[in-house]
């Protein structure tokens, strides 16, 4: 799909769903217009700038017009669930703060109700013409690929989806070389590609060849292109690469990565952040300000001062820092060294109650708010440890791409406390890496959703 075409969608779909929100804001005053004085239209205008304002900045957080999601029309429909969702709740919250009285709570329930409706019913129409997009034969380009290997069969993978608009037409490879059935006919070899791609009324050759091969193929796209047929090169680096890549291009210059993940991309770094930073603080004011004077007030009563237990931890790019906790054992010569076992004798009364209920891990909303860690993350360990764990576990360190969390992928699915094997650590290593390479905003949202029903509905290893 042309990058043109791309921002037509975009646009689009940015302003139908804009459109939709404010005819039903519009139509809705109106046809409540009998309940609305004159007086109160000022908190109205600001209702609709607000519900504006919340649409926009919720729509590029969880990129709900990226090509990835728009493309999908499961994926597209699943994303507008997850959007509105948020959007409602951001609502209820405005309503709530803003104590604004004066707006009908019928006119705010219908209005959103009928936005949710056309925004749905807009998706629709765009799933009818994205199928007229892939049925209709002149938006449709004949395909040829040059090559049998693994590139290639990814590629045509691809282009069978219904994400591209490509009819795959054959394979041009030397017949001899082929050792199993193929999807598309093998139409010839190099030497005889053009005269097929002539034949066949060809738009565009894909060729995936391995670098270094080819030696006419600077020819062969010059005589291709006095054909009108585009040549696209797919690098097949399968001899060089023996793990998947990820490509990127830094001012049109190719560049390889073993490891990727959207955290890579500087914007996705700010939302994450800006998620660390509201939630820490609505949560360092509203539950920590009560919270830990009345904690500490029942640790001093059994086992004296301090309250807080500090550690340092390895952080995001193997960089050391300070952990807090509420200390929930004795004071001990081997706090930096063991770790906390089940019914473990240095543990107090006050210690077992807050380990249960996560409680003693409540102060690190402060390393959150102060860019130490992330709400969600790989859980950072004792500096000793790490080294230990380093050595049993190759791809450990690449746990420290990103910041740690106070929750994560692998703790919601069972991998939390005392790590009693190698598997342990190793399962731990594999969903926190699974975690790094398909972050999402969604994601982390999700991970501390499940964390919360955990802690009320208790954990086996909280202890």
């Amino acid at each position: 799909m042309n990058r043109q075409l791309e921002r037509y969608l975009k646009g689009t779909l940015i302003f139908l769903d804009l459109l939709a929100l404010n005819l039903s804001n519009f139509s809705l005053q109106g046809i409540f217009a009998n309940h609305v004085n004159h007086e109160f239209l000022g908190a109205y205008n600001r209702y609709f700038l607000i519900t504006n304002g919340f649409w926009l900045v919720l729509s590029i957080t969880f990129a709900l017009y990226s090509m990835r999601v728009i493309s999908d029309f499961n994926t597209f429909v699943k994303r507008t669930v997850q959007v509105v969702l948020v959007y409602l709740m951001l609502v209820m919250v405005y309503l709530f703060f803003s104590r604004e009285l004066l707006l009908s709570r019928k006119f705010v329930f219908y209005s959103a109700v009928s936005f949710s409706i056309a925004l749905f019913f807009i998706r629709f129409l765009f799933l009818g013409f994205q199928r007229y997009f892939r049925k209709s034969e002149s938006l449709k380009k004949r395909v040829l690929i040059v090559g049998y290997n693994e590139t290639s069969k990814k590629l045509t993978k691809f282009l069978e989806s219904e994400n591209s608009n490509a009819d795959v037409m054959g394979y041009v490879e030397n017949p001899e070389i082929i050792r199993e059935l193929t999807n598309y006919p093998i139409l010839g070899d190099f030497s005889s590609a053009l005269d097929i791609a002539r034949e066949m009324d060809i738009h565009e050759i894909f060729y995936t060849g391995s670098i270094g091969q080819g030696s006419d193929l600077n020819e062969f796209i010059r005589k291709a292109e006095r054909e009108s047929i585009k040549v696209k090169i797919v690098p097949n680096l399968d001899s060089y690469l023996v793990y998947d890549s990820h490509i990127e291009f830094y001012g049109g210059v190719p560049v390889l990565t073993r490891r990727y993940s959207a955290l890579d991309d500087a914007g996705n770094v700010i939302k994450k952040r800006l998620l660390d930073v509201v939630a820490s603080s609505l949560i360092i004011i509203l539950i920590l300000s009560w919270v830990i004077p009345i904690l500490g007030i029942l640790i001093i009563i059994e086992s004296g001062v301090p309250i807080f237990f500090k550690q340092k931890r390895t952080g995001m790019s193997n960089k050391p820092f300070w952990c807090y906790k509420l200390r929930s054992m004795k004071v001990n010569k081997d706090a930096d060294n063991k770790q906390a076992t089940k019914d473990d004798m240095r543990i107090t009364r006050v210690g077992k109650f807050m380990r249960r209920t996560s409680l003693d891990e409540f102060p690190q909303f402060f390393n959150v708010f102060l860019g130490d860690m992330s709400l969600v993350g790989p859980r950072p360990h004792m500096l000793k440890h790490t080294e230990l764990y380093a050595s049993i576990v190759d791809e450990f360190m690449v746990r420290q791409f990103v910041k740690p969390g106070i929750t994560g992928w692998a703790q919601i699915n069972g991998f939390r406390g005392e790590i009693n094997s190698e598997s342990d650590i190793r399962n731990r290593v594999e969903l926190d890496l699974w975690y790094i390479e398909h972050w999402t905003l969604w994601l982390d949202i999700q991970i501390l959703f499940l964390t919360v029903y955990k802690v009320i509905v208790g954990d086996k290893k909280a202890y």
